[in-house]
């Protein structure tokens, strides 16, 4: 005898709220259709559900994304780095206190507190006909920046094989919901071939129809919910094994919007923006925006994070700046619309060599018009990069590219072999924008942060007065 098995699952939607409706509309069918049918269905969520990019999340540190979650019966999820990394402590920790739903993440415990009530390594269902799966949930491990923020994350393999240890041999299917990025799924398929099925996220592939690493099936519905991905598992009752497992991303883009849901998120963001809208400060002059240019407001941005991190210099990228200000009272709602992006400041400690490297690097053409997605960064493109505490003398060249002269600070040229320490957004540690900044040994985040709260801070103690 056979028995069908269906898995939902949404991977890295970051507060796309726009998209919610449609998923709703999509996750509701397949409710009706399988209640109608007495078959067994789950839905699931694989991290990075929160963003506080959008004043949902922003406003209330994620909590109403659980309520949506709530509302369309998710039955688990993991953590993504947005839910673990870009939250306080206290946010984090009672984060799905209303959770009706499992909250699976093998690899993450708090350092000093016993651990949430909601935190599972894993979960198991058992369908109708008692087939018994296991969900185990595994996030990325950002040593430094949960450990900064009060969380100690595990190496995800050893937690891994700690888990599966006991799991394979009590359940049926074994899936992993996994925020680690396509190419760990597939080393983990290769190296743990008692997982049946990887439900990946965090490097936002699309996988349409999955693929196979030996037996192991890997699937991903990209980023936005503009898929949702579903994975059917055919398993003999009689013979206890899987005969068939397969898995598709559905494109949802022409589905209507669920009115329900769509009600339900538009009066979340009028709270939101409600509750955003306390005053900060009231200006009588405005800031213009331009990414290609060294405006007032970019310029006092970076002399901020320079006096606020107390380092030697800053480093800023006009793009972190999405929205000019025409002037009046400024409230934190305006802050977020300028400033929207999840980056922290960091502190880089750099030889005058390397220092100068990432200022010639700055002055890149094809940095400064590099659509830059993920990172943190929420923009459109990096933009001009802005200095404060170093004096830079550079000429146009006749090809256009910017020579770098000389660079001064204090009165003085940078020492090549003098360490200095350099401002700038977290987002600059990661990838190889500035090979320089990623290699440095030391660096120091600033967190829960955000480069917004040094912007608030920057305002009121500028115009505060």
């Amino acid at each position: 005898m056979q028995e069908h098995i269906f898995f939902y699952y949404t991977n890295d939607f970051h507060s796309y709220f726009e998209q919610w409706p449609k998923v709703a509309d999509f996750l509701k069918g397949k409710q009706r259709i399988h209640t109608q049918l007495e078959q067994d269905y789950y839905i699931v969520d694989i991290g990075d559900h929160i963003d506080r990019v959008h004043p949902i999340a922003e406003a209330s540190l994620g909590k109403e994304n659980i309520t949506l979650l709530n509302a369309l019966r998710y039955d688990a999820v993991t953590l993504g780095n947005n839910e673990g990394i870009t939250l306080p402590y206290d946010a984090l920790y009672h984060l799905y206190d209303e959770a009706a739903f499992d909250v699976v993440c093998a690899n993450l415990q708090p350092i000093g507190d016993a651990p949430p009530t909601w935190l599972q390594s894993s979960t198991t269902f058992t369908t109708k006909q008692g087939t018994t799966i296991a969900l185990v949930g595994l996030t990325a491990a950002f040593y430094t920046f949960y450990r900064r923020l009060g969380w100690q994350i595990e190496d995800p393999y050893i937690a891994l094989q700690e888990e599966l240890a006991s799991l394979r041999s009590t359940h049926d299917i074994v899936i992993l919901l996994s925020h680690l990025g396509l190419h760990e799924d597939e080393k983990i398929a290769e190296q743990f071939p008692e997982i049946d099925c990887i439900i990946g996220g965090h490097t936002h592939h699309l996988l349409k129809s999955g693929k196979y690493v030996h037996k192991t099936l890997i699937t991903s519905a990209g980023k936005f919910a503009f898929y949702v991905g579903e994975v059917i598992f055919t398993w003999d009752t009689v013979q206890k094994k899987i005969t068939n497992h397969s898995a598709q991303a559905v494109h949802i883009a022409d589905l209507k919007n669920d009115k329900a849901t769509e009600r339900h998120v538009n009066k979340l963001k009028q709270q939101a923006i409600d509750q955003m809208e306390q005053s900060v400060l009231t200006l009588n002059r405005k800031f213009e925006v331009d990414w290609f240019k060294q405006t007032d407001l970019i310029q006092l941005l970076t002399s901020g994070l320079r006096k606020w991190t107390k380092a030697d210099c800053a480093m800023l990228n006009a793009g972190v700046l999405l929205n000019s200000w025409l002037g009046g009272t400024i409230t934190d709602y305006d802050i977020h619309k300028i400033c929207p992006h999840p980056i922290n400041p960091c502190v880089i400690e750099l030889t005058g060599d390397e220092l100068l490297e990432v200022v010639r690097g700055a002055h890149m053409e094809e940095l400064i018009h590099f659509p830059l997605k993920g990172f943190g960064f929420r923009g459109e493109v990096l933009g001009v990069f802005v200095f404060a505490g170093l004096d830079i003398y550079a000429t146009i060249l006749e090809d256009g590219h910017t020579f770098i002269q000389a660079v001064y600070m204090n009165g003085a040229p940078i020492e090549k072999h003098k360490l200095y320490t350099l401002a700038t957004a977290d987002t600059f540690t990661f990838g190889d924008l500035f090979p320089a900044i990623r290699r440095a040994k030391n660096k120091a985040f600033f967190m829960p942060e955000f480069l917004r709260d040094v912007l608030k801070q920057t305002l009121i103690d500028t115009y505060g007065h």
